[in-house]
């Protein structure tokens, strides 16, 4: 069916970031233990990148201010259930006259979903040499996720919404050849995208937004880059570990361009890695991650060869 998905979301675009906002924000319940709120409606697996900025989360409130983060890795250790919330235990690891280093472990009923380790930086005034963002188009008159054809989509999903489109709170746009598979050969593929409402004048929600965003759309690049299509509930995707690298600030109600690209994909991994620019050229954030993408036959459609 070429159907798109617009029809499912609910909701105003404000109400959908105030969700996206509070999900983003953790409770303390007892010394370096906190509580990560669930995505109202959520069915199933819980994305990744809520996981990751929610333990984000909860580092920095151990850590002094003045200290941001500069760097995140994560490693994804089982599937998060959207039935049930997430305790978020903090272990203080380092403190130094410029760094702090972090552990964070997110379990679900005593059993751990992921593992976090997170590296903050007093603010340092040095100079600065970042590569140059690419000449692509920008996000004005690109096509919007949501409203690409479904069965054109490099990921094809079958049933309900998941609370993740029905609560979405960005938009995130691409070349409407790129939605349908044919990025195939290209150097990399280009995704915009930015929050739909403003939001807080507060870096770090920012920062943590970016997180939440940087897992979106990252893995299928691998697909995206090969021309390859694949049907989700017969393939095997899911994400192993995930990096960031934050750079400078930034605002995600703003648009911002996620340059991707895919150096592997076999053994049922995939490698990617994506540079984020704000929308006059600064580079803000570097991230890379490494997914499984197992696919048995019949559950992907190859490049065509014409």
């Amino acid at each position: 069916m070429n159907d798109t998905r617009r029809a499912q979301v609910s909701g105003t675009d404000a109400e959908r970031v105030g969700i996206l906002s509070r999900l983003l924000t953790v409770e303390k319940v007892a010394n370096d233990i906190f509580i990560a709120p669930r995505m109202p409606d959520g069915l199933g697996r819980i994305f990744g990148g809520q996981v990751v900025a929610q333990a984000l989360a909860a580092a920095q409130q151990t850590v002094e201010e003045g200290r941001n983060p500069h760097s995140l890795h994560a490693y994804f250790l089982r599937g998060g259930n959207e039935d049930f919330p997430i305790e978020l235990r903090v272990e203080r690891d380092f403190d130094g006259g410029s760094f702090s280093n972090r552990r964070v472990i997110a379990s679900q009923n005593g059993t751990p979903i992921l593992n976090l380790t997170a590296s903050f930086q007093r603010k340092s005034v040095a100079p600065a040499w970042p590569i140059e963002m690419p000449d692509v188009p920008g996000p004005d008159g690109l096509q919007d996720e949501l409203d690409a054809p479904s069965r054109g989509h490099p990921v094809e999903y079958e049933g309900p919404a998941p609370a993740l489109v029905k609560h979405r709170a960005f938009e995130m746009r691409a070349p409407a050849a790129q939605w349908e598979g044919n990025a195939g050969g290209a150097e990399h593929t280009v995704l915009w995208f930015k929050v739909m409402a403003p939001m807080a004048d507060d870096p770090a929600q920012h920062r943590l937004a970016l997180t939440y965003l940087s897992d979106y759309g990252l893995l299928s690049t691998a697909l995206l880059r090969r021309g390859l299509r694949a049907k989700f509930n017969a393939a095997r995707m899911a994400s192993l570990d995930h990096a960031l690298w934050f750079h400078a600030d930034m605002r995600v109600d703003d648009w911002i361009l996620f340059v991707t690209d895919s150096p592997f994909l076999g053994s049922g991994r995939a490698l990617t890695r994506g540079h984020f620019f704000t929308r006059d050229g600064q580079l803000v954030a570097t991230a890379s991650q490494e997914g499984m993408i197992r696919l048995p036959e019949g559950s992907y459609t190859p490049p065509s060869r014409g």
